[in-house]
């Protein structure tokens, strides 16, 4: 008998994206619609959206059912609205996220998905030889993405060349474990959910993926304090797993305190006991 396809849950955080993802979910739905047997939803976690991208998102999903929204009034980062997606785990055997602007196209996470069999996780990468960059990200990126890849391992050890990469997917059983040691909210959460997971002795698969680097970043266009952000963060995550976490709070405090003059989402709290 051949094997029952497994169930999708598909996360898109969001945060004004009303010129860049309605085309992102049309070819999303349309290619999963067409090319996958098993069940597929798309959601959508918006967070503290100004423009119309609800709207856009509603317009689609009178087309395609399988697109769905989840609207946070809050502007909770890109990382919080993940942790937020993240709790829907139970629903499919398989979730996983891409970015609202379509860098990663719908054969290519496909891709991760028939590898979801090798491995508890399963994450693309665009630093290894295989991978398809059709348009690079501009040097100061690369260099820059270099920098925190050598801070990461530095400070983790966890032998991934791109942890930042926004295409991965995880088996439920992984994400219901670890959920709740989920607690950066900004671009850094990629680190914290491949941490969280190998500090678990979940296996991690990294595969060559298909990318198009997008015009209109929002990493560029606040990239200074993006990276400063980025660091405040993989730190604080580095004490969280130290012995010393709970008599640091006073450092904590400070840096909640640069969060906030960041600009920033804060880290949410985790594990009661690791945050008293």
């Amino acid at each position: 008998m051949p094997k029952k396809p497994q169930s999708v849950l598909l996360l898109i955080p969001a945060y004004n994206e009303e010129e860049r993802i309605e085309q992102t979910l049309r070819d999303y739905a349309a290619y999963f619609r067409a090319n996958y047997a098993g069940k597929f939803e798309l959601l959508v976690v918006l967070n503290g959206c100004t423009d119309n991208t609800l709207g856009i998102v509603r317009k689609v999903s009178q087309e395609f059912p399988e697109v769905k929204v989840d609207d946070i009034a809050a502007p909770i980062g890109k990382g919080g609205a993940l942790i937020e997606g993240l709790r829907l785990a139970p629903i499919a055997d398989l979730i996983g996220y891409v970015d609202a602007d379509g860098a990663t196209p719908p054969s290519a996470f496909h891709e991760l998905i028939k590898r979801c069999d090798e491995a508890h996780c399963v994450i693309g990468s665009r630093w290894l030889p295989e991978s398809v960059l059709h348009r690079a990200q501009p040097f100061y990126r690369q260099f820059a993405s270099r920098c925190f890849h050598f801070i990461v391992q530095l400070l983790f050890w966890m032998n991934i060349r791109d942890t930042q990469c926004p295409a991965k997917i995880a088996r439920r059983v992984a994400i219901e474990k670890i959920h709740h040691q989920l607690r950066i909210a900004d671009l850094s959460f990629d680190v914290n959910l491949l941490y969280a997971l190998t500090h678990a002795n979940f296996v991690i698969l990294e595969v060559a993926v298909e990318w198009t680097d997008k015009l209109g970043s929002k990493v560029s266009s606040s990239f200074f304090r993006n990276s400063l952000v980025m660091f405040l963060s993989v730190m604080r995550l580095r004490l969280v797993y130290s012995p010393f976490y709970k008599a640091l709070k006073p450092l904590r405090d400070l840096g909640d305190m640069l969060y906030v003059w960041l600009q920033a989402p804060p880290p949410r709290k985790g594990d009661s006991m690791r945050d008293r």
